[in-house]
């Protein structure tokens, strides 16, 4: 834990989508270490009760909440500007807004298809973004980006949810490769089965952990400043079998 003094301020982190999940395991998380939070999703109910119960834990005003819709990109930059002049720092900007919406294995559904790259992946770049200007003029900072084992490949079961997450895995290793020689550090996470509203639409599950252990990992690969994290860790042997399964044999499975 991190404790302030007029020499040493308290960090700061931005979580966008902190109502739910793993968002809002991150924020109790990043309290708990210390940090002062910009907290951002679209539940405002949700949202206020989460600052307010950070705020009565950790002291005053360790938590602001910002009610946001990511679709609305031109609100983003106003919006970053004013958390920029209502903390005077940012030190972590974490992506966590997402959504999975059920696809038939028939339906070829371009509204569903578009609502998950304009949330999963627009969202993200309009934020990510952002973040990585400030960072790269100040020549530190954490940009962090909660994608998924589903970005591995192409899952006959949400192709457009699979990209989504490809595309987010692609732009964060593009973002670390520009950012790391200017001192950014940028981690890419990729959650298994995690306990949140969106396993529902995941019928067939296997080593689901909580959201507060997926915080955990995450708070500590930001700390250790990795790049890439599979949250269990045991996802990353798994992934690398499921990556090097021949295309020709990949096609034949159903999952």
């Amino acid at each position: 834990m991190i404790s302030p003094s007029p020499l040493t301020p308290l960090p700061v982190a931005i979580i966008v989508g902190a109502s739910s999940g793993i968002g809002e395991a991150l924020a109790r998380e990043f309290a708990r270490r210390g940090y002062r939070l910009a907290l951002l999703a679209r539940r405002v109910e949700a949202l206020n009760a989460l600052a307010a119960e950070i705020n009565a834990q950790h002291g005053a005003d360790r938590a602001r909440a910002y009610p946001h819709n990511v679709t609305d990109y031109a609100a983003a930059p106003t919006l970053f500007q004013k958390i920029l002049a209502d903390f005077g720092r940012l030190d972590v900007l974490i992506y966590n807004a997402g959504v999975l919406i059920p696809v038939g294995p028939d339906e070829y559904n371009f509204e569903k298809d578009r609502q998950m790259l304009e949330v999963n992946t627009l969202g993200a770049l309009a934020w990510l973004n952002l973040g990585a200007q400030v960072f790269e003029r100040q020549r530190s900072g954490s940009l962090v980006g909660i994608s998924s084992v589903a970005g591995d490949r192409g899952r006959v079961g949400a192709p457009a949810y699979n990209t989504s997450k490809a595309a987010l895995n692609t732009f964060l290793e593009a973002l670390r490769n520009r950012l790391t020689r200017r001192g950014v550090h940028v981690l890419t996470v990729k959650p298994g089965f995690v306990a949140t509203d969106m396993l529902k639409h995941s019928p067939r599950t296997f080593w689901v952990i909580s959201p507060e252990q997926a915080a955990r990992d995450i708070a500590e690969a930001v700390r250790q400043r990795k790049q890439v994290i599979y949250t269990p860790a045991r996802w990353g042997l798994l992934m690398f079998i499921i990556r090097h399964i021949p295309s020709v044999i990949f096609r034949r499975l159903t999952f």
